[in-house]
């Protein structure tokens, strides 16, 4: 039987193109707001009267409030539709962020920011599984996850530069009313085109005892390490959250083995090529986010870039991203076993790595963060496609949004680890630096530290270039499933989709 025959119908509409235009618009605006919000934050800070104490929360309300509720997220579209998910979600993050926009104390933008986090979990899985339901021919769903990679990818640092023109040239208000038009355009677009296959919802009742271990498991966890970054790994709450984290997964993980309608059925992470992706992307997250973080202040404080300039500097890594997810990932994803694409991907953005262990204050851009920033964008784009499609394919319609939402979950505690971890490296090797030059730093006291600052930068990133060979392996370890099996799963779940 040909494989058209197994085609769903939703897979065979003629504006299924049309609808990954608007899916990857809406994902564009939640990976902007990641890091655009970052540039407001000081002038943001001034304006609320919000203390230097208190400006992490306009961090920590998004990230708590998405990586807690990012589960939930994926149930609630397995059950209410993910088309439906994805215009709540899209609607509900246009709101907070004109909340956000138009707050005038620092509580209101705190809520508004938990708000933006909250329907953030709904929409961002809602959108991955919807390119997983509607793209099952192996070329196309190939080319459609490149695309939403490599915009997953390079919108973090087009938010950089977004960031500061808005910031400089307007307000930064509008930081956040930007997110307005995006969504607009982006659910009244999916409202006309976006058509999701008949009878992929998963009706079970909710877990509601799963919900609560696992939103409460993972605010602990990323919480603690977001203490661990501003009141350091010893810190008696720091311990008390990992504890607290540790308890509340370990009991919903007994939980989810034992209810009939699992929040997170133990299936879908148990899969040795699942599982492998889900485990070695987020360890190179946390290798990527922190070493970003270091970039950015490496060329805004030590090389003196303004906000623009730098947001700029980060074109090459999103050229890069946009050249290995959309050319070679896509290309070779239906040829290459997954395997054989994450794992050299990250290898080339670990050669990325470790040209910027040769930063120096004096370093030129040309010569040492230009070709970084291209090796780190060609590896992590690489990478994108299958790390994205992979976990979605041959997975059971009903259960789509809950493997899509374990993707975002890797990615965002991933960050927020590795912000944390690799920031505590930085700042105890620029310590114990300084402590070293300490005759020096009586007559040159800004030189050294800033040579502390590079050095710091430095160790932090060899600890990433390590972390990376690890994902590595377990990618080549675990990762099995080749490209034929692939296209025959894909079959197997329209079969149920169509049924």
């Amino acid at each position: 039987m040909s494989r058209t025959a197994f085609k769903a119908p939703g897979d065979a509409h003629a504006n299924r193109w049309k609808a990954l235009v608007f899916i990857a618009l809406a994902q564009l605006m939640v990976v902007l707001d990641t890091t655009i919000v970052n540039i407001a934050l000081p002038s943001a800070q001034q304006d609320l009267g919000i203390s230097d104490g208190d400006r992490q929360w306009v961090v920590t309300a998004y990230a708590l409030a998405f990586g807690g509720l990012l589960l939930f997220g994926g149930r609630v579209s397995d059950l209410w539709g993910r088309k439906r998910a994805f215009l709540i979600g899209l609607v509900g993050f246009a709101a907070a962020s004109a909340l956000g926009g138009a707050a005038t104390t620092g509580a209101a933008m705190f809520g508004a920011r938990a708000l933006q986090g909250a329907f953030g979990a709904v929409l961002a899985p809602a959108a991955l599984s919807l390119l997983a339901v509607m793209f099952t021919d192996g070329k196309e769903r190939a080319k459609a996850f490149g695309i939403f990679g490599a915009i997953a990818g390079g919108g973090s640092a087009v938010g950089f530069i977004l960031g500061g023109v808005l910031t400089e040239y307007m307000d930064w208000r509008w930081t956040f009313f930007v997110n307005i038009p995006f969504a607009i355009a982006a659910a009244t677009g999916a409202y006309f085109v976006v058509r999701e296959p008949e009878g992929g919802r998963n009706r079970s009742p909710l877990d509601i005892p799963g919900v609560v271990l696992s939103t409460l498991g993972l605010v602990s966890l990323v919480y603690g390490f977001t203490r661990a970054e501003s009141d350091g790994w010893s810190d008696t709450t720091t311990i008390s959250l990992f504890v607290a984290s540790a308890v509340l997964l370990l009991a919903f993980v007994i939980t989810e083995a034992k209810v009939k309608a699992p929040l997170l059925p133990l299936r879908v992470v148990t899969d040795r090529n699942r599982g492998g992706v889900y485990l070695s992307l987020g360890i190179a997250i946390i290798a990527m986010f922190g070493s970003f973080l270091f970039l950015t202040y490496y060329l805004q404080v030590v090389k003196g870039y303004s906000p623009i300039k730098s947001g700029f500097s980060f074109l090459p890594m999103v050229a890069g991203m946009m050249v290995g997810s959309t050319q070679i990932g896509t290309r070779l994803v239906t040829r290459v076993p997954a395997r054989f694409l994450i794992g050299p991907g990250f290898l080339v953005a670990m050669a990325g790595m470790l040209l910027l262990t040769r930063l120096e204050t004096g370093s030129s851009y040309a010569s040492t963060v230009l070709p970084a920033l291209v090796l780190l964008g060609l590896g992590m784009g690489t990478t994108f496609n299958p790390a994205m499609s992979l976990p979605t394919v041959g997975i059971q319609p009903r259960d789509a949004g809950v493997a899509s939402a374990m993707i975002n979950t890797s990615q965002q505690v991933g960050g927020a680890i590795g912000t944390a971890l690799l920031n505590t490296i930085a700042t105890s090797a620029t310590t114990s630096y300084v402590k070293g030059h300490i005759a020096d730093a009586a007559t040159k006291p800004q030189l050294v530290q800033l040579q502390g600052v590079v050095h710091g930068y430095i160790i932090a990133i060899w600890f990433a270039v390590g972390l990376l060979v690890l994902a590595t392996l377990i990618v080549l370890t675990l990762v099995n499933r080749r490209p034929d099996s692939e296209d025959v799963e894909v079959e197997v779940a329209v079969l149920v989709v169509a049924h």
